[in-house]
């Protein structure tokens, strides 16, 4: 079933709105190599979720860093990953989810994690998202991205953006309003999803939500981090 016709018909009946979706996370049996035990809140398997959750293998993506221009292929990556997907123009959502992610961050810089962890922020509107803007979103945000642990992703085009973040790792996003990408004009219904995956590719946590708990995330990604005890 394809996601958003998914996404409009079940998960509990969940409808899209303009901004964030939330929902719950997932599980699965016979789930590949995973540090952290299967969520407790949950309601679904993770076979039954339109997106990559507990125990499923993260699909590669290649995307260019946006700031150095180098492609980041994340089946080359061998640390522990904390994904996700954004607009910088979003007037609200983004701005709580990139937030929290940013504390995050910055904890795994006081905890001396940079070289063990590594965030990648996949832009979904690459017409306005620029290298420029980018830096300028950054500041904002307070994400060091000079700490080298923080990249922002920005794909090639809106179709590659489409298959990149909506078919591949089931982020759905619809743009709202302007008939061309030269229409500065839009917004975009978008789901708000974080993706915890382990040095192997497996995603240990799909959190869905524009409010991850900071001191959730960065006990998770610490334990990921330490491997199997």
């Amino acid at each position: 079933m394809h996601r958003r016709t998914y996404l409009a018909a079940g998960a509990g009946g969940l409808a899209a709105t303009a901004g964030c979706l939330t929902s719950v996370l997932g599980t699965s049996e016979g789930a590949g190599p995973t540090v952290l035990s299967p969520p407790s809140d949950t309601r679904y398997d993770s076979d039954d979720l339109p997106y990559p959750a507990h125990g499923q293998a993260l699909p590669e993506v290649s995307v260019p860093d946006a700031l150095t221009g180098e492609t980041v292929d994340t089946a080359a990556l061998d640390e522990t990953l904390v994904v996700t997907a954004f607009f910088a123009s979003c007037p609200a959502e983004c701005l709580l989810l990139v937030g929290q992610l940013a504390s995050v961050q910055q904890a795994t810089l006081d905890r001396g994690l940079s070289e063990e962890v590594t965030f990648l922020a996949i832009t979904f509107d690459p017409a306005r998202d620029d290298a420029a803007a980018l830096r300028d979103y950054a500041d904002k945000m307070n994400v060091d991205v000079e700490a080298g642990n923080w990249r922002f992703l920005r794909p090639e085009s809106e179709a590659r953006a489409e298959t990149v973040v909506d078919d591949k790792l089931g982020v759905t996003f619809d743009r709202i309003g302007g008939e061309s990408a030269r229409v500065e004009g839009y917004d975009f219904r978008h789901l708000s999803l974080t993706f915890l995956v382990n040095p192997s590719g497996i995603v240990e946590r799909a959190y869905r939500t524009d409010r991850p708990d900071v001191d959730r995330v960065v006990s998770d990604v610490a334990t990921v981090v330490e491997g199997p005890t």
